[in-house]
């Protein structure tokens, strides 16, 4: 802070005046990421869906992409975002995709400092791979 301080006296000056965080720039990406990890967090969530390009950079990265599902488009203060996700069987749709929009927003604007103008939850598909579900009165 005290450096911060010397520029802005140096720079009044010579006549400059700058804003704090005016060359500040947060990818897309790092959103992205952002985004990710508060949606895995949301009860209800089986996977993120995204699209095939994203499922062979894991396999051969070996690594988990945070990102995948989530399109993010950020001007200089604000950004909108997109979350495709497969839901759980049994778990109701509307619950799950409130709590995604309150857990992202929450994150990315504490994080970013951006304001978030929009999260759209587009689910992709339910996950019915569970050992318990009941299909005709019968287990499966």
């Amino acid at each position: 802070m005290e450096e911060n301080k010397e520029l802005n006296e140096v720079l009044e000056e010579k006549g400059e005046n700058i804003e704090d965080n005016s060359n500040i720039r947060i990818a897309d990406d790092v959103v992205a990421v952002i985004a990710g990890v508060a949606v895995s967090e949301v009860p209800g969530v089986a996977e993120m869906s995204g699209g095939f390009a994203g499922g062979i950079s894991e396999v051969l990265s070996g690594k988990k992409n945070l990102s995948k599902g989530i399109k993010v488009e950020s001007s200089e203060k604000q950004t909108k975002i997109d979350v495709n996700i497969i839901v759980e069987y049994g778990i109701r749709i509307p619950d799950v995709a409130f709590e995604i929009q309150n857990r992202v927003k929450k994150a990315v604007e504490s994080m970013t400092g951006l304001k978030v103008t929009q999260i759209n939850v587009n689910v992709q598909g339910v996950n019915t791979d569970n050992k318990d579900l009941v299909v005709n009165n019968e287990e499966k």
